[in-house]
């Protein structure tokens, strides 16, 4: 009897996801909002059109899908679009939306984002912040995405526009102090999938991380609330997971054992980002420099490890067949033509340096400067919110003959 009564449960859960999906893919091609409004509006607009859109089943089939789950949310830190960081504004966002959801949306309970929690959870919620290109529709865009962890499908999805100019985009402390970027295709899935219509599978390899990303987010907050010990056991953790092998987590590993004064281990840390980086051609690392120079900041606290930096780039380079592209990048201040010429200067300044760590490397690296055309965040700001734009990237290519 009771196997009966389960295998119909289950059949009327599935037809109503069946119903929601088809339900969610007729509203697959909302046009995205025109008016902009402040921030706190806009954030509250996103999560009441993400909230009503998971309303829109049949009474029966809704009433059904509520006896069959807790509707139990976990929210994935919001990131900043274009850099994949989170940034002091996605923080606030992200209290704004729970705030509202607990004032107004008391049929659904949000809990943390961790790893106990994500085992519990039907439905995980994410979302990016992007600084628009029309900026006639508003300077930023929010999108916020409602996942069913289970099917893998985005079951509600939305965006708002936001009016506020000045939003503080520099990045939280973790992502201020990361060695390098640390945005890669589990990241680029997470990006994708809060931009996802409704009906529409999820990224895969972001929702296949999931279990993982709580464990780095259990590390990061423990990095930014400076207990270390407990960071670093915590990005170990993660580092042990079969899907551990990620820039994000080794940058954890990295800050956290330089903070406690284990430097053999970071450096042998940095040698395994550099590797990584290397061999998923995505190393873009924030060497910082003196406006309008080749030289590095003389502040010790920023560049004192940058000789390790280049002794590990280069061990690793030195170790495959292939050629690699310095690149240097400048943010958008000053004329183009100064920012090329700059940027190219400052690649040459670092492919010298690492033929100086190795020097077969001679005959293996090349130096190209991009100025600003590829800034990932474009405000020209030359702080902490726009360091990404200063990086040095290393990609690697064909040896020619």
């Amino acid at each position: 009897m009771t196997t009966t009564i389960q295998r119909a449960r289950l059949a009327l859960r599935a037809f109503a996801l069946c119903a929601a999906a088809v339900l969610a893919a007729a509203c697959a091609h909302r046009p995205v909002p025109g008016n902009a409004m402040p921030f706190d509006q806009a954030v509250n607009q996103a999560v009441d059109d993400l909230m009503v859109q998971t309303q829109k089943l049949p009474a029966f089939l809704a009433k059904v899908e509520s006896t069959l789950t807790q509707r139990r949310i976990v929210i994935d830190p919001l990131l900043e679009g274009a850099s994949g960081q989170q940034t002091e504004v996605t923080r606030v966002a992200e209290q704004r939306i729970v705030q509202r959801m607990q004032a107004q949306f008391k049929q659904f309970t949000v809990s943390p984002f961790n790893a106990t929690e994500i085992g519990n959870a039907q439905y995980v919620l994410n979302g990016t912040l992007v600084r628009d290109k029309d900026a006639s529709g508003g300077p930023y865009r929010l999108n916020l995405a409602l996942t069913e962890i289970k099917s893998g499908v985005v079951i509600a999805q939305s965006v708002t526009r936001i009016s506020d100019t000045s939003l503080d985009t520099r990045p939280t402390a973790f992502f201020r102090d990361s060695p390098v970027n640390g945005k890669d295709r589990g990241v680029e899935g997470y990006i994708r999938t809060a931009e996802t219509q409704p009906g529409q599978a999820a990224d895969a390899l972001y929702l296949e991380r999931l279990p993982t990303a709580t464990v780095l987010q259990e590390a990061t907050a423990a990095y930014e609330a400076g207990r270390m010990s407990e960071a670093l056991s915590r990005y170990e953790a993660a580092s042990k997971r079969p899907d551990g092998q990620q820039l994000r987590i080794y940058s954890g590993l990295y800050l956290t054992q330089s903070q406690l004064g284990r430097t053999a281990d970071a450096e042998k840390t940095f040698g395994t980002i550099a590797r990584l980086g290397l061999e998923t051609n995505n190393l873009s690392v924030k060497f910082l420099f003196k406006p309008g120079s080749t030289d590095f900041l003389s502040d010790p606290k920023i560049s004192a490890a940058y000789p390790m930096w280049l002794r590990q780039i280069a061990r690793q380079a030195a170790q495959i067949d292939s050629c690699v592209v310095v690149t240097g990048h400048t943010s958008r201040t000053g004329s183009e033509a100064v920012n090329e010429r700059l940027s190219l200067q400052r690649a040459t300044s670092v492919k010298a340096k690492l033929v100086g760590e190795a020097p077969p490397l001679s005959k293996k690296l090349r130096e190209s400067g991009m100025g600003f055309r590829e800034n990932i965040v474009g405000t020209g700001a030359d702080d902490a919110s726009d360091a990404l734009d200063r990086r040095v990237e290393f990609k690697v290519v064909g040896c020619e003959a």
